[in-house]
């Protein structure tokens, strides 16, 4: 017996209690299983995805493997009828009638993962045409007013060390809205004091240069000169240190701010506020897609109409 597999285990036992017909759909569904995990590792081995988004597939995707199991079926098998079947039991999650309520961009995250499963599996032109992917809700996350940005900076405030490296790691990453992988990610060459911008290491390898805000170079700066010295033990090249001296995770952030993408989506709000472009927005993100960006959109309307009623002899 393979004790390395569980399903190899499960479909021994199962077999010695079969008849042969049986024993011979077992051992090709259990080989499909052993398969798809093989083929599941090789599709998450892809050097475009973050590892944020590779743990978040690699769940979604043993819960598609799941519901493959209790259909009967192997991947090559999948159709618009089973894809279907697996969004609406998502759906049914959602409305409450399983357990677990799923939000509508995670529901839309896992059926990407199967989608793009089934396009590296067995080829773009066998990923079902339909509908699945759920409709997002257009209203913006909750955004902190800058009045609230201000209170959450200020109670981080403090002249030890690590209250001057969590200012620092606040004021940059609401400052230049990174996420909280990049901004953990940062090396020292990444901040550029001279030229006052940020080189950040993005989503799939994607990278951009962002400015670096007056404020966020003051708190840096001190960081950098009073409070890194005294983390640093021995030779690394990351920014943000740990007490440990090594580079610091993103389950420190979430210490300091509960939901740190907040201020990823305040810096896009008050950015739009005070008259940035839209585009501009999408290339300080990192937005491969305008339509991404577009998330935002309500705000550039509101901010037009106060424009029209100032401007126009009609308003």
């Amino acid at each position: 017996m393979n004790r390395a597999h569980p399903r190899l285990a499960l479909a021994a036992l199962t077999l010695r209690n079969r008849g042969p017909q049986t024993g011979f759909l077992l051992r090709r569904r259990i080989t499909s299983g052993v398969e798809l995990d093989r083929t599941i590792d090789r599709f998450l081995a892809s050097p475009s995805f973050s590892e944020a988004t590779r743990r978040a597939y690699r769940a979604d995707l043993n819960e598609f493997a799941a519901f493959l199991a209790r259909q009967g079926a192997a991947l090559e098998q999948i159709d618009g009828r089973l894809l279907a079947l697996y969004a609406a039991e998502l759906g049914a999650a959602k409305a409450g009638r399983q357990p677990g309520r799923l939000a509508e961009r995670t529901i839309a995250r896992k059926l990407a993962a199967v989608r793009g499963l089934i396009g590296f599996a067995l080829g773009p032109a066998r990923v079902p045409e339909l509908a699945l992917k759920p409709r997002r809700s257009r209203h913006l996350p909750e955004t902190p007013r800058p009045d609230e940005v201000d209170e959450l900076l200020k109670a981080s405030e403090g002249e030890g060390p690590l209250d001057l490296r969590n200012r620092a790691l606040l004021e940059l990453v609401y400052s230049a809205g990174l996420r909280s992988a990049e901004a953990v990610g940062l090396d020292l060459v990444d901040v550029d004091f001279e030229n006052e911008t940020v080189h950040v290491h993005g989503k799939g390898g994607k990278e951009r240069v962002v400015p670096l805000g007056e404020e966020a170079a003051a708190w840096t700066g001190r960081y950098l000169h009073q409070a890194r010295p005294q983390l640093a033990c021995g030779a690394n090249n990351a920014f943000f240190l740990s007490v440990s001296g090594r580079r610091l995770d993103t389950s420190t952030l979430r210490r300091l701010v509960r939901h740190p993408h907040r201020l990823r989506h305040a810096f896009a709000t008050h950015l739009l506020e005070g008259g940035a472009d839209l585009r501009v927005i999408q290339e300080l993100l990192g937005h491969s897609s305008l339509s991404t960006t577009q998330m935002y959109s309500h705000v550039d309307s509101r901010r037009l109409r106060r424009v029209y009623d100032r401007a126009h002899p009609r308003s």
